[in-house]
């Protein structure tokens, strides 16, 4: 399958892990399946804005270090 986000799936796993979080975890904070979750992860499916909205708060990053559209994931928001 192709990758739809490959920013977010190179920025989700290193971020949850940082955490100490499990995918598991992370579906129940979302409201997911795992399944799901985890193709969120993998950059397999489009976020909603309002997801990328709440993963960026929750991590302390901007949506476009989730995206990899920038790579300090601290820049002024």
């Amino acid at each position: 399958m192709e990758i739809i986000l490959p920013g977010v799936a190179s920025t989700l796993g290193p971020l949850r892990k940082a955490k100490k979080l499990k995918q598991r975890e992370m579906a129940e904070l979302l409201n997911c399946t795992v399944q799901h979750y985890q193709r969120m992860e993998y950059g397999k499916v489009n976020l909603p804005s309002t997801t990328l909205i709440f993963l960026a708060d929750y991590f302390g990053v901007t949506a476009d270090y989730l995206l990899g559209r920038e790579k300090n994931p601290a820049e002024e928001r």
